[in-house]
């Protein structure tokens, strides 16, 4: 009893004496892995530092001409005495690698010191290593110049899925909401709604999570306050200070550290009407879906308002242009209401994709197919806008179907045959995401089968 004891002690003595080992020795690894992470192209390091190399050369001889020379007479004369009294010393087959191993030492200490101290100043969280940030500046700034249009929740997860790829992002978001909080700073400030802006900013931030966090986050309590989210009123401060909304969003973006940039459709102060099948004309973004039949005709007060030239530049430099998901007639249409946006997607000849909803909305959408929401956009536009139209491919679990159907919700039905006699290319991917029991975009799948898609068409 008293062997096997030991053995079991033993044992253990062994196992916790081995893992730290082994921890160590893969710290060091990736420690020795990230040195030389700083000699890979693209980090714009080594040619700056040979540069340097190159200029205190010069400056030395430079100021040994200057000097007639006396300074390299005697510099050589110093340092042929000191490898003579080596030589003499130790043989030059020892001396001559010492030397080399103890100049390299040097310079690698006196290199990694000078990194560190850059690091601590530059990076002083240290959630990540210098070099992983450089890295991943480097890969996002020669990321494609994207364009997505949309509005309301959808574009702020697509938003989330295409910008670890990128940071060459313009968000042209609809400026047409009239409830809720945005519409009571719209009515009380004169402002335009910044819901949707507020949501693209946060999903485009450094510090997602604590930002969207802090954006959503909506008072209770408080005359005036309640009902208002911290993020609308940042944005409403931002406007007054600044004087517009656009240089509001530029001075967020900055104080944020937002990956892109995002820019409202139009400055101009627009309300959208709906024409419904049955004759009745519903007027205002929040009473279009909740006024129950089918909308026919989807117009803005005033007609054809301005484009934002910001707007009209980042769709004519774009290398993508993606348009939705989201509510197709008060968050995807509007922005196709300025007559400007629509021609400059028209005359651009890049990838074009709509991303189409995985369930129809009610009162919105109600029986839609994948083609119904091609021919939708294309009555707006009286032009094809996009190439290709992405929708997902598997059907979602039973349970979560049942749960939507008593909201009067079902699956966009994916009708190949009338897809392709409106000329567009069909995508299917699983880009859906059921973890919360309701069904949405997956943002990551999303921003994977999109940049696939981009890679193969470009």
């Amino acid at each position: 009893m008293a062997k096997g004891l030991m053995k079991r002690l033993r044992r253990q003595w062994k196992g916790k004496k081995q893992k730290p080992y082994t921890t160590v020795n893969n710290s060091r690894s990736r420690r020795i892995d990230r040195y030389f992470m700083w000699l890979a192209p693209g980090i714009f390091i080594k040619r700056w530092l040979l540069i340097s190399v190159v200029g205190v050369l010069l400056t030395s001889i430079g100021v040994a001409i200057w000097a007639n020379l006396t300074p390299i007479f005697y510099l050589i004369e110093l340092t042929s005495g000191i490898l003579e009294a080596i030589a003499n010393v130790l043989p030059n087959y020892l001396s001559g690698p010492l030397a080399i191993v103890l100049g390299l030492f040097l310079i690698f200490w006196g290199q990694s010191r000078t990194v560190g101290s850059i690091s601590e100043v530059l990076n002083p969280d240290q959630d990540k290593e210098l070099i992983d940030v450089l890295t991943t500046h480097r890969r996002l700034n020669k990321g494609p110049k994207i364009v997505a249009i949309g509005g309301g929740t959808g574009l702020s997860t697509l938003l989330r899925g295409i910008k670890v790829y990128s940071a060459n992002i313009t968000a042209i978001v609809t400026v047409a909401d009239d409830g809720g909080s945005s519409g009571r700073l719209r009515r009380e400030q004169g402002m335009l709604p910044p819901g949707d802006i507020r949501n693209c900013l946060a999903a485009l931030a450094d510090e997602e999570k604590l930002l969207t966090e802090l954006f959503q986050y909506r008072f209770h309590t408080g005359e005036g306050l309640s009902g208002h989210s911290f993020g609308n009123l940042f944005l409403s401060a931002m406007n007054n200070i600044t004087g517009d909304l656009e240089q509001a969003i530029a001075a967020s973006s900055k104080v944020l550290a937002v990956r892109g940039r995002v820019l409202p459709a139009t400055l101009t102060d627009v309300n959208l009407w709906a024409e419904m099948e049955d004759g009745r004309i519903i007027a205002g973004e929040s009473q279009i879906s909740e006024a129950g039949g089918k909308i026919i005709h989807i117009g803005c007060r005033p007609e054809n308002p301005p484009a934002l030239p910001a707007v009209l530049s980042a769709i004519e430099d774009a290398d993508l242009i993606l348009m939705g998901p989201g509510s197709l007639y008060t968050s995807i249409i509007p922005n196709l209401l300025v007559p400007e946006i629509r021609e400059a997607l028209a005359r651009v000849n890049v990838p074009r994709l709509y991303i189409c909803n995985i369930m129809t909305q009610p009162g919105e959408t109600d029986g839609y197919t994948v083609s119904d929401h091609i021919d939708a956009i294309d009555a707006v536009s009286e032009m094809p806008l996009f190439d290709a139209v992405l929708a997902q491919g598997r059907s979602p679990t039973a349970e979560s179907l049942q749960r939507y159907a008593e909201e009067k919700s079902h699956p966009v039905y994916v009708d190949r045959e009338d897809i392709a006699r409106l000329n567009r290319r069909l995508v299917l991917a699983n880009i859906m995401d059921t973890s919360s029991g309701q069904i949405r975009h997956d943002s990551y799948r999303l921003g994977k089968v999109i940049m696939r898609w981009y890679s193969r068409t470009k």
